[in-house]
């Protein structure tokens, strides 16, 4: 039995919950038009939606490994739970003590940017799992944009300022977006 198959399947669940939570904010944006929303907050969940999508893309390369235990199994697991707990703390399901998103936001921006941090920490550890030779073909723009998120996420659970959030919301989505334009159009 080809146990990537298996752990597939485990991956699958958590991005489809993922992208689930994501695609349900916006009928949610609708649906309590009395809130108000956050342009910031909306960033980070396209940021988020992207990510998710590139989270599976990527994990196919996963098919190489010539072994597979039960630790790996559970890393892989945790990281696409902390994905989804992203994506969950980014679509709310209860406004109801809030003005709006950007409150809401910056209420749980500590939780926010530390679990983004332990991704971020947890994305380099599963390219590195891909082979030292995929980790290296993805260059120093992979290096570089991973440790900026980093650093970025761990100062913003210090930081409220509004400019610095912006600015790194807008950072963080086009990074991705020159990141999957830069990579993405093969599994290599």
């Amino acid at each position: 039995m080809d146990l990537f198959l298996h752990v597939r399947v485990v991956l699958g669940i958590l991005v489809g919950f993922s992208l689930a939570r994501l695609v349900g904010t916006a009928p949610q944006l609708a649906q309590q038009e009395r809130k108000r929303v956050y342009w910031v907050h909306l960033v980070w969940c396209l940021f988020m939606f992207l990510y998710v999508i590139g989270f599976w893309w990527w994990e196919f390369q996963l098919a190489t490994l010539p072994r597979w235990t039960f630790p790996l199994y559970v890393f892989l697991t945790v990281y696409g739970v902390l994905v989804y707990f992203l994506c969950a703390l980014l679509s709310p399901s209860d406004l109801s003590q809030y003005e709006g998103y950007k409150e809401y936001f910056f209420s749980r921006r500590k939780w926010f940017f530390g679990a983004m941090a332990v991704m971020f920490v947890a994305d380099l550890y599963d390219t590195y799992l891909k082979g030292l030779e995929h980790f290296h073909a993805l260059g120093l723009t992979y290096q570089l944009r991973t440790g900026l998120i980093l650093l970025l996420s761990l100062l913003a659970i210090k930081v409220r300022n509004e400019r610095f959030h912006a600015a790194f919301a807008v950072f963080a989505l086009l990074s991705e977006i020159f990141y999957y334009l830069r990579l993405f159009f093969t599994v290599a």
